[in-house]
């Protein structure tokens, strides 16, 4: 398939493209938000902390789908899993939007994040195939940057539809605009993967890129410490409809606020993408975990004092989740630049790490939820001093030393071309 795509793609191109490609994950989790009351009312669910399967339920399918998908984009190149990745996602929210009962939900959601981990695998390898260094990470904090328009627009997406529509119609929506971007993807992404760079797809050769992806300590720590920061912020995704109109009663000004903390997460990426080449991957991630989990820490003694007002809150979960985007970025970067030979089973692996991992502690925190934000701030505090932890051990009990495993600057292949 891949003489259907061209073989030159401008870099802004490029970039919306990735960053469309991965932000069906995000559309699949951030415009079910406003949903989650009326769909629960609908199906019959009775303990309103049940909603939050909705979002847990599709992680872990995301998370596993990336354990077959890595190896098969390495055998196979990246477009094909791709587009059967969101062919498998587009079927799963149409059948969704027909569910007799809760349960049925939750299978298409599970369904649909299996389709889903093909977006974050390819999307990861992709980038990885063509950059390196602090290259690597200036293209995902752009790519970052764009993606997150879709956490700052889709819980109002989502509002709108109920406004006009019912439930389903969110459902009908996300199918319609997967379509939208595996059409473009299909005319437009090249082939990043060449034939002679691609692993034979048998047990030993499977199992050998999982041993050599795990057994790289730097990454694999890394990869850990993204897990906590992952499984902090999917806490607070699990509860922030239940935070934002049951908590502080904004009602419909819930996606406002939604919209306002992922907004400063997309300046977050932009003003990474600026400074990374001149202070490195390692130096920006690691001051970033620190303030990250220091201000969680304010957080958390404030909430323990009692409900903080709803602008106190505010501001310091925006400087949290700022600090969210130097450290998820550069880690993710770190984490598989040693691993360029196996890009797409270390997408992969770390994918289902960090999303499992993340889903399972996030759920943990989101059904701790109380009527109080203590259970989310706590989460953010915990998870960010463990994150810190994980660095250290990568490191071997250094920070802010830059080392010579991260190049300046390297684009492996010119099929880029600047506008």
């Amino acid at each position: 398939m891949s003489h259907f795509a061209p073989r030159v793609l401008s870099r802004t191109e490029f970039i919306a493209l990735i960053a469309a490609i991965m932000s069906l994950n995000a559309l699949a989790i951030d415009v079910m938000l406003p949903a989650l009351p009326h769909m629960s009312e609908a199906l019959s669910v009775a303990e309103e902390n049940q909603r939050q399967f909705v979002i847990s339920v599709y992680m872990m399918g995301f998370g596993l789908g990336q354990l077959v998908v890595g190896p098969l984009s390495d055998r196979f190149g990246r477009r094909a899993p791709l587009l059967l990745g969101i062919g498998i996602y587009v079927a799963a929210v149409l059948a969704a939007a027909a569910a007799p009962s809760f349960v049925f939900l939750l299978a298409m959601r599970f369904i649909q994040g299996l389709g889903a981990s093909a977006t974050r695998v390819i999307a990861t390898a992709v980038v990885r195939d063509r950059f390196e260094g602090r290259a690597m990470a200036e293209v995902m904090s752009l790519v970052f940057m764009v993606f997150m328009v879709i956490p700052v627009v889709a819980p109002s997406i989502g509002e709108v539809l109920l406004l006009v529509s019912p439930w389903q119609s969110i459902f009908v929506f996300m199918g319609g605009l997967a379509l939208v971007f595996g059409t473009w993807a299909f005319l437009r992404l090249p082939e990043t993967l060449e034939a002679e760079q691609r692993r034979p797809l048998t047990a030993g050769t499977v199992f050998g890129g999982f041993r050599i992806v795990v057994s790289n300590r730097l990454a694999f720590w890394y990869a850990l410490a993204g897990t906590c920061l992952f499984g902090a912020l999917f806490g607070f995704i699990s509860t922030a409809q239940q935070i934002y109109v049951d908590l502080y009663g904004l009602g419909v000004w819930f996606p406002a606020a939604f919209a306002l903390v992922a907004g400063l997460m997309a300046v977050s990426s932009f003003l990474n993408s600026r400074i990374v080449r001149r202070l490195g991957m390692r130096r920006l991630s690691h001051f970033a975990i620190l303030v990250f989990t220091a201000l969680s820490g304010v957080l958390l003694l404030l909430s323990l004092s009692g409900q903080p007002p709803l602008w106190l809150f505010l501001t310091l979960l925006s400087a949290i989740m700022f600090m969210f985007g130097w450290a998820a970025s550069n880690m993710n970067s770190l984490s598989l630049q040693p691993l360029g030979a196996v890009a797409g089973t270390a997408a992969s692996v770390f994918g289902f790490i960090q999303t499992v991992g993340g889903a399972l502690m996030g759920g943990f925190v989101g059904q701790q939820f109380n009527g109080t934000v203590v259970p989310t701030a706590a989460g953010y505090f915990v998870l960010g001093a463990l994150a810190v932890a994980c660095v250290l051990v990568a490191e071997r009990g250094w920070l802010f030393e830059e080392s010579a495993e991260e190049p300046a600057m390297s684009e492996r292949v010119p099929v880029l071309q600047e506008r």
